[in-house]
């Protein structure tokens, strides 16, 4: 796991408790920040699984050509 995957999901997180929070206090401008919030961590994630999916595929290139 990279960091933006790390930061990804620690930010979806603090999303989800942002939208609790705000369906607690019935605060609609924290529930609809935290649902951005929680977008937003979820895309910071997928860019950081594809950045780490790509970085392995051009290691097994690379080590397919070492053979």
């Amino acid at each position: 796991m990279n960091r933006d995957e790390r930061e990804g999901k620690v930010e979806a997180l603090k999303g989800k408790i942002k939208q609790a929070a705000g369906t607690l206090t019935r605060d609609p401008d924290l529930h609809d920040e935290g649902v951005i919030d929680e977008v937003a961590g979820k895309t910071q994630a997928a860019v950081g699984r594809v950045k780490r999916k790509v970085g392995e595929a051009i290691e097994s290139v690379g080590n397919v050509i070492k053979e």
